[in-house]
């Protein structure tokens, strides 16, 4: 009989084999029979292909391309949206896209025919950055206007009609920048015909997606392809569609040399030419009454999406969904954009758009606070969101809301409210508090109408049961998570319970490893299987059971207006970020960081610890070191040594705190906490070293030479907007 909380922590399954470097990555397969394959990418951001120039290729290498792409096969990938062509053809529309790819059995000499390779171009002027893209600059590419996608939302009285009747109205706008990845293992995949099937062997995170996304190549079902994820050294988005563009170049060269191919990326071409977080710009006006009490928020949200849409609606959708954080505003609307311009694509980060906005609107709500002359944690808790309140789309929030729990938890830790009156703004001191939520799972009725998953559970002979579902294992520690999910229900050890990466042809699809759904969604499937199962186990020798996703009744959504439900279960957090910065040189150390989330009933702690720990350092670097500009359609950073992640040598050791808020549909009451944990510590850092230098600071990343300029040239808080 198991008595234990499901809370406390176990050793991860794969601590062993990734302490001792005994696990094999796909760089360590034994893969001698097949051909090198290398991108062969456009060199310039926007322009006409006019010829290719190749060197004389020796025997056995192959430059592959649209061209060679069979009767029948489609040049696109089919992704959330189908726009992003597998090879470029006739044009470019960002630096880095997949123009062919050049395969060799000798590296070393495939990357000197590489270098040979001439392009010609007819050249034209490129949109960069949101502003260019919404003027068109060079001319619009996309729809006429340069918008990939738009919605709107509103909540409450007209906001115009409230804004005729404000005593003030306060304007402001923030903006994020580009994020890199930065995961441990760079991109790699390798393919080859097996029998009369495709397989794909890659570091990714959603296998079923890389079938369905690279089969309209080669005209083909995605049936006919076999995705074996391989282990993979962290993703945090970047492999969640990404994997695509590679696989589908992989899939032709194939096809074409009759032979094995595969691309193993070092890490300068990986950040070079990979998807980024979009970068964002929120523009607020915000309405105030003679007491300064918000009457109505109006915002207009723009995404840089690059030269494709992928899944940047989504994306877009999400932000606009958390623009009003964990606040009720009497009356509410935002219009989002996605605007396309000649960079490389932006696709899913950790959080998947809802960070942009979530610092947005946190870094407003101090500014007007703070011009205010009131607190930012006083003037914030008037409008804390409750249970039972209207959400952003117009549904209701369902849950109890503990942020007065979680606030109290981080207050006394950090004795935030002392330090609050006795670091007086521009000290050199500060600190800063921040409120941020997540909703779990894809939006509304996605799961049911779009996503449908299901997990099988497979009980042997020998008393071992295996998961048999597609969420793939990146870092998070789910290859311990499930096993203690099901072994708990049956009642056997965790050694009975197989659970390996996952191969599309064994497992059934049970959705993507994204969007904090796999503990919440697929874990739950695998906690009702356990169930299923458990009446059986003693019973019969060897069995399947399975689960199918069935979303609550009750919670209605409409895809069509973004209006309902839009998530049933949230995660909330609380950050608190206390900083010193050098009068002389702008440099910001990090005195103190403390945090609070309601991540449900957690499954273990230590893995919930570790995933607080990195999302929490992973936002700050995101607000403070990690610039990463493009310049021209070129990425100006393209090494670690010059693009500048936070290390846990940086930083102190972090304070961390949870409270106990069971999620009714999430396995022993856990909900998503994998991308909560990142979406508010950027915010409470500006906010701490906006207070220490005594300047307004609108716009990140902000290192250190830009602290030194805002504390040359910045506005202080009484200053107008």
């Amino acid at each position: 009989m198991v008595t234990e909380d499901i809370s406390k922590a176990i050793r991860r399954i794969d601590a062993v084999s990734k302490s001792k470097g005994t696990i094999k990555y796909l760089s360590d397969y034994d893969l001698d029979d097949y051909l090198w394959g290398r991108l062969v990418r456009s060199s310039i951001p926007r322009g006409i292909i006019k010829k290719i120039n190749l060197p004389d290729l020796p025997e056995g290498y192959f430059f592959v391309s649209a061209k060679d792409i069979p009767e029948g096969g489609k040049n696109y990938l089919h992704m959330i949206a189908t726009d992003w062509r597998c090879f470029a053809d006739g044009d470019v529309k960002y630096v880095g896209e997949t123009i062919g790819i050049l395969c060799g059995p000798d590296k070393t000499l495939l990357e000197d025919l590489y270098e040979e390779i001439n392009i010609e171009y007819e050249e034209a002027e490129p949109a960069v950055s949101i502003d260019e893209g919404i003027a068109c600059k060079g001319g619009a590419f996309i729809n006429g206007n340069n918008i990939h996608c738009s919605l709107k939302l509103e909540v409450g009285e007209n906001v115009d009609s409230v804004f005729a009747r404000a005593d003030k109205i306060i304007e402001e706008t923030i903006e994020t920048g580009f994020q890199e990845h930065v995961y441990l293992e760079t991109n790699a995949a390798a393919c080859k015909k097996v029998g009369d099937k495709y397989q794909i062997l890659a570091s990714a995170q959603c296998p079923f997606y890389i079938r369905k996304s690279i089969a309209p190549v080669l005209g083909i079902k995605p049936e006919d392809i076999v995705v074996q994820q391989t282990t993979t050294g962290g993703a945090f988005g970047g492999k969640e569609h990404f994997p695509d563009v590679l696989c589908g170049p992989l899939l032709l060269a194939a096809y074409v040399t009759g032979r094995g191919v595969k691309m193993i990326f070092d890490r300068e071409e990986d950040i070079e030419f990979s998807v980024k977080r979009h970068p964002s710009k929120v523009m607020f006006k915000t309405a105030l009454d003679k007491d300064g009490n918000i009457m109505a928020m109006d915002s207009k949200v723009y995404y840089n999406v690059g030269a494709y849409l992928a899944s940047s609606f989504v994306v877009l959708q999400r932000g606009c969904f958390h623009v009003t954080g964990c606040y009720k505003f009497p009356s509410f609307r935002t219009e989002g954009f996605g605007v396309a311009t000649n960079t490389f694509p932006s696709c899913a980060f950790r959080g998947f758009g809802a960070p942009q906005t979530l610092f947005a609107v946190e870094t407003h709500m101090c500014h007007i606070a703070e011009k205010l002359g009131i607190d930012p944690l006083e003037y914030k808790s008037r409008y804390f969101i409750k249970q039972g309140d209207v959400t952003s789309t117009n549904g209701r929030v369902v849950e109890r809301v503990m942020i007065p729990e979680m606030l109290n938890q981080v207050l006394d830790a950090s004795d935030y409210k002392r330090k609050s009156r006795e670091y007086k703004y521009g000290s050199g001191r500060g600190i800063g508090i921040s409120f941020y939520n997540h909703g779990g799972a894809f939006t509304g009725n996605g799961e049911s109408a779009i996503i449908k998953a299901k997990l099988r559970l497979h009980k042997y002979p020998d008393g071992r049961v295996e998961i048999l579902c597609g969420q793939t294992e990146m870092g998070q520690g789910f290859h311990s998570i499930m096993p203690k999910i099901v072994s708990r229900v049956l009642e056997i050890p965790m050694e009975k319970v197989v659970f390996d990466d996952p191969n599309t042809d064994r497992v059934p699809d049970s959705g993507p490893t994204a969007a904090s759904r796999s503990t919440m969604i697929v874990g739950y499937l695998a906690e009702k299987a356990a169930n299923l199962m458990k009446p059986r186990y003693d019973k019969e020798e060897e069995f399947e059971v399975e689960t199918n996703y069935e979303h609550p009744e009750g919670y209605p959504w409409d895809q069509a207006s973004f209006q309902g439900y839009a998530y049933l279960g949230y995660g909330w957090g609380v950050c608190v970020v206390e900083v010193e910065v050098d009068p002389c040189t702008g440099e910001v150390t990090t005195r103190g960081i403390w945090s609070s989330h309601d991540c449900g009933h957690l499954i273990d702690e230590l893995i919930v610890h570790g995933q607080t720990n990195g999302g929490i350092l992973q936002g700050i670097g995101w607000a403070s070191t990690e610039v990463l500009e493009n310049v021209k359609g070129h990425f100006k950073q393209t090494s670690i040594s010059d693009y500048i992640i936070p290390t846990s040598m940086d930083h102190p050791k972090q304070g961390v705190y949870y409270v106990e808020n069971a999620y009714r549909w999430g396995p022993s009451g856990a909900k998503g906490m994998g991308e909560l944990v990142f979406n508010g510590s950027g915010a409470a850092y500006i906010d701490a070293v906006s207070r220490a230098i005594g300047k307004r600071i609108s716009a990140i990343p902000c290192p250190t030479e830009r602290v030194m300029d805002y504390m040359l040239h910045g506005h202080d808080f009484k200053e107008e907007f």
